[in-house]
C-alpha cells in the first residue's frame, strides 16, 4: 500500500502540494473565523472536596471559585491601622468587591487577618468561578486600580493567588526550530536535508493547530493545549521526516533515481514512521483512561498533531523529495551563510522581543532554501564538498556496536546499574501541587506569599474550608466546640467560623489555616487526620474542601489511576511490537528498557525538585512535591517517543537480519545505519524540552527537564548500550516466536523491502530525470 501511495504522490506531486496548501489555508481560515473555545475545565474527581465545591456553588457561589489576597505591610506609626494605610487598602478592596461575583473580607472586619504585631494585614478575596482568561483580566484591573492609588511612604502592597499569577510559556517551539537547524546542518551538511524535515513539521503543525482549535468546540481543552501540541508535534514531525529523508539520501547514493529512492524510503522508513506514529497515538490516547475531561482533551489534541505529522511525512514529503532529487546534497556558500544569518536573526529577535527581526530571520531562511535549490544551475561553488562514504566497518557507530557486543555482560550490567541508580529517588516520590512560594521573588504573588508567611505563618497561603450541614450547623454551642477542637489540633494555626446566611439550607463554613505551607507533606497529613479522626469524633456532618484539600484529592486520584494507564499502554505496545517483529523477547525487552529510562527520568526530577539536589542550577528556590499531573503526561509522551526510536532501530536491524540471518552483524549494521539520525533527533527533542526550563514556572521546569532527561537517557544508554548488549546475549533467540502465536498474530511488515527494482521514469513522471547520472554509451 505504501509504495503505491508514494508513487501516486510522486506522479501527482503538484496536486499533492496544492491539496496541502489548500488544506492549510482553509482550516486556518475557518479556525480563525470561528475562533477557539479553550476552557480550563479542571473537574475534580469524586471526593469530599468536590462535594464541598458543589455545596458552596449552590449556596455561596463566591466562596466556590478563585481565591486571592491583597496583602499590606506597614511598620510606621499605627501599623496597618494607620489612617492612610487603612484608606488605601479599603479603596482597593472595595473596588475589587464592586466587580461582579467578588466578595472582599477586609481585615478591619476580621481581626484574625491582622498580624499580632499589627504590621501585616490582608484582604481575602472570594471570586465566583469563571474562565481562566476572564479571571486574569479581572486581576489586571485590580492591579491597575491599586497602582493608581496615592503612595504612602513605607507601605508595601502585594497581590497573591491565582487571580494575579502571570503564566507565560517559554518560546520552546522557536528554540527547538533554531536548535534543529543547527544540529541538522552539523549532522548532515546539507541545507535542504535540514530544511525539508523542519518544513514538513511546520506544515503539519499549521494544519494540526487549526484542527485542534476547531476541536475545542467539541471537546474540553485547556488553554495551554496548543503549546503541548507544538511541543510534541514539532518533535515527532522533524523526527519522522528526518528518518525518511535519511533513507532517501541512502537510496541516491546506491544509484537509485530520485523517484525510486523516494518510493523505497516510504516503503522502508515510511513503514516505521507509520507504525511509530500509531504507537505514539495509542500512548497519548491512553491518557483518556485517567477519566478527566481536560486530560482527554489534551490527549486528543496531541494525537491529532502526531497524526498530521505522519500524514505529511507519507504524502507531501515523497512528492517534494522526488522533485528536489539529487539537489538535496547541494550546499552553497551563499545558502549556508543565509542560514547562519537567519538563525542569528531569529535568536536576536527572540532575545530582544523584536518580532520583525525574528520573522525576518525565518523569511531569510526560506529564501536560502530556494537559493540552495537553484545553486547548481547558477554554478556557484559548493562550500562543503561531497564526502567520500567510508565502508560501514569504519563508521564509528559500527565500531561502537562491535565494542559493546564483544563486552555484552559488563555493558549490560553497567547500563542497568546506572539506570537503577538514577531511578532510586522514584521510590520516595510524593505527588502534589506546588504553591506560589516557588515563584521568582520579582513576582507579586511570591512577595504576597512571603508576607503572609512572615505575618501569620505559611499555612495562611492555603486555607482549608470545612462545611457543616444539618441542624448542628446553626447550633452556636456545637460549632463553638468544633472550632475549639480544631484550634487545639496539631498542625492548625487558626480556625474561624463563617456564617452563610444566604444559604438555602442550614450551613456554616469553618476556615482552617494550617501551620504548614500548602505544598508541604505536613498539610496533606493534616487533611487526612481531620477527615479520618477529628471530624468523625465531632459527630457533625462536616466535609473538608478548598483548593488545598482539592489538591490532596487530585493527587490521590491520579496516583490511583496511574497503574491502569501503565498497564493498558504497556500491554497494547507489547502486542503491537510482537506482531511487527515476530518475536516475544524483542517487545518484552523494549517495554522493560523503556520503563527503566522513564524510571530514571522520574528519579532525576524527584532528586532535584523534591529532594532539592542542584535545584539552584535550574532556578528553583525550594523543594516540594512532584506536580501530580506530570508523571502521567511524562509517561505517555516519553513512552511513545521511546517506541519511536525503538521501532526505527529495530526495524533496520530486522531488515538486516532477514537479509543475512546473522544476528551480530545485523545489530551492528542496523546501529551503524540509524545511530546518527537517532542521535540528531534526540538532540533536537532534548533542546525543545529543555527550553521549558527557561521559564519561571516550576511546573514547566519540572515537566521540561523530565522529558529532556528521559529522551537523553533513552537515546544514549538504552539505544546505544542496552540494545546491542542484550541482542548480542540473546542471539537468534531475539527472533523467537511460538508457532501458535505466529499463526494468530497479524503479519505487519514494518521493515519493508530495501533496494527495490528500478521503476521506469516514464511511469512516474512521463519524462526522464535530468538529475540522474547518465549511463555511458557503449561504442
Amino acid at each position: 500500500m505504501l509504495p503505491s501511495l508514494a508513487r501516486a504522490c510522486i506522479r501527482h506531486k503538484w496536486i499533492v502540494v496544492g491539496v496541502w496548501l489548500a488544506l492549510l489555508a482553509v482550516v486556518n481560515a475557518v479556525a480563525g473565523a470561528v475562533g477557539p473555545d479553550y476552557r480550563t475545565d479542571f473537574t475534580l474527581p469524586d471526593g469530599e472536596s468536590r462535594d464541598v465545591q458543589e455545596l458552596l456553588e449552590a449556596n455561596a457561589p463566591n466562596s466556590a471559585g478563585f481565591e486571592a489576597t491583597i496583602v499590606v505591610k506597614y511598620e510606621g506609626e499605627g501599623g496597618v491601622n494607620n489612617p492612610q494605610v487603612r484608606e488605601v487598602l479599603t479603596e482597593i478592596s472595595e473596588f475589587a468587591a464592586s466587580q461582579d461575583g467578588v466578595t472582599a473580607l477586609l481585615p478591619y472586619d476580621h481581626p484574625e487577618q491582622i498580624s499580632q504585631d499589627g504590621t501585616i494585614a490582608f484582604t481575602q478575596l472570594e471570586i465566583r468561578d469563571r474562565g481562566f482568561e476572564e479571571a486574569i483580566s479581572l486581576g489586571e484591573e485590580i492591579l491597575e486600580f491599586g497602582a493608581s492609588q496615592p503612595t504612602v511612604e513605607g507601605l508595601t502592597i502585594e497581590y497573591g493567588g491565582d487571580l494575579f499569577s502571570e503564566f507565560e510559556l517559554p518560546e520552546s517551539e522557536i528554540l527547538g526550530i533554531i536548535a534543529a537547524v543547527i544540529i541538522l546542518i552539523i549532522a548532515f551538511g546539507s541545507v535542504l536535508a535540514m530544511g525539508i524535515p523542519i518544513g514538513i513539521a511546520l506544515f503539519g503543525l499549521g494544519v494540526a493547530s487549526a484542527l485542534v482549535s476547531l476541536s475545542s468546540h467539541l471537546v474540553s481543552m485547556p488553554d495551554f493545549t496548543t503549546a503541548v501540541v507544538a511541543m510534541i508535534g514539532l518533535g515527532v514531525g522533524i523526527d519522522y521526516a528526518l528518518f525518511i529523508v535519511t533513507r532517501f539520501r541512502e537510496g541516491l547514493k546506491l544509484g537509485l533515481s530520485p523517484q525510486e529512492a523516494a518510493v523505497e524510503a516510504i516503503d522502508t522508513s515510511g513503514r516505521a514512521v507509520l507504525f511509530a506514529g500509531i504507537t505514539v497515538i495509542i500512548s497519548l490516547l491512553g491518557l483518556s483512561l485517567i477519566g478527566l475531561s481536560f486530560v482527554t482533551g489534551i490527549a486528543i489534541a496531541a494525537a491529532t498533531g502526531v497524526a498530521m505529522m505522519v500524514a505529511g511525512s507519507l504524502t507531501l514529503l515523497p512528492a517534494l523529495l522526488a522533485w528536489i532529487g539529487h539537489r538535496i546534497e547541494n550546499t552553497s556558500r551563499a545558502a549556508l551563510i543565509a542560514v547562519g544569518v537567519a538563525v542569528a536573526g531569529a535568536i536576536v529577535g527572540l532575545i530582544t522581543g523584536q518580532g520583525a527581526v525574528f520573522v525576518g530571520g525565518f523569511v531569510l531562511a526560506l529564501a536560502c532554501f530556494g537559493l540552495s535549490f537553484a545553486v547548481k544551475g547558477w554554478g556557484l561553488r559548493e562550500l562543503i564538498p561531497h564526502r567520500v562514504e567510508r565502508p560501514k566497518e569504519a563508521r564509528i557507530w559500527y565500531r561502537w556496536s562491535r565494542f559493546i557486543q564483544h563486552r555484552p555482560w559488563p555493558s549490560l550490567l553497567g547500563a542497568v546499574a546506572l539506570l537503577v541508580l538514577l531511578a532510586i529517588p522514584l521510590f520516595s516520590i510524593r505527588l502534589g501541587f506546588g504553591d506560589y512560594g516557588n515563584y521568582p521573588e520579582d513576582k507579586t504573588v511570591r512577595r504576597a506569599y512571603d508576607l503572609l508567611a512572615e505575618g501569620f505563618g505559611p499555612g495562611y497561603n492555603g486555607r482549608l474550608i470545612i462545611t457543616v450541614q444539618g441542624e448542628e450547623a446553626t447550633d452556636e454551642q456545637a460549632i463553638g466546640s468544633f472550632v475549639a477542637t480544631l484550634n487545639q489540633t496539631d498542625g492548625v494555626a487558626a480556625a474561624v467560623p463563617v456564617l452563610l446566611p444566604e444559604a438555602d439550607e442550614p450551613l456554616t463554613m469553618v476556615v482552617v489555616y494550617p501551620t504548614s505551607a500548602p505544598q508541604d507533606a505536613e498539610t496533606t497529613t493534616l487533611v487526612n487526620h481531620l477527615r479520618d479522626e477529628v471530624v468523625p469524633a465531632s459527630g457533625l456532618e462536616a466535609k473538608i474542601g478548598g483548593f488545598t484539600a482539592a489538591a490532596v484529592d487530585f493527587s490521590s486520584y491520579l496516583g490511583q489511576r496511574m497503574p491502569l494507564l501503565l498497564g493498558v499502554v504497556l500491554l497494547l505496545s507489547f502486542i503491537l511490537l510482537m506482531a511487527v517483529f515476530r518475536s516475544v523477547l524483542v517487545p518484552l525487552k523494549a517495554v522493560v528498557m523503556n520503563l527503566l529510562s522513564i524510571g530514571a527520568a522520574y528519579g532525576f526530577i524527584v532528586a532535584i525538585f523534591q529532594w532539592g539536589w542542584l535545584m539552584d542550577l535550574v532556578g528553583v528556590d525550594k523543594a516540594g512535591p512532584i506536580e501530580a499531573w506530570v508523571p502521567m503526561f511524562l509517561f505517555a509522551i516519553v513512552f511513545g517517543l521511546s517506541m519511536d526510536y525503538e521501532v526505527f532501530l529495530l526495524s533496520r536491524i530486522k531488515e538486516e537480519y532477514d537479509r543475512t540471518r546473522d544476528n551480530a552483524t545485523a545489530v551492528a549494521d542496523g546501529l551503524a545505519a540509524t545511530a546518527r539520525v537517532i542521535t540528531a533527533a534526540a538532540l533536537i527533542m532534548f533542546c525543545v524540552f529543555s527550553a521549558f526550563a527557561l521559564g519561571d514556572d516550576r511546573q514547566l521546569k519540572l515537566f521540561g527537564l523530565g522529558l529532556a532527561m528521559a529522551v537523553l537517557i533513552d537515546a544514549t544508554v538504552v539505544r546505544m548500550v542496552l540494545v546491542p548488549s542484550t541482542m548480542e546475549l540473546l542471539g537468534d533467540r531475539n527472533w523467537w516466536l511460538p508457532r501458535w502465536l505466529d499463526r494468530i498474530l497479524p503479519n505487519i511488515q514494518v521493515e519493508g523491502k530495501a533496494h527495490v527494482a528500478p521503476t521506469p521514469a516514464h511511469e512516474l513522471e512521463g519524462e526522464d530525470d535530468p538529475d540522474r547520472p547518465k549511463e555511458p554509451e557503449l561504442v
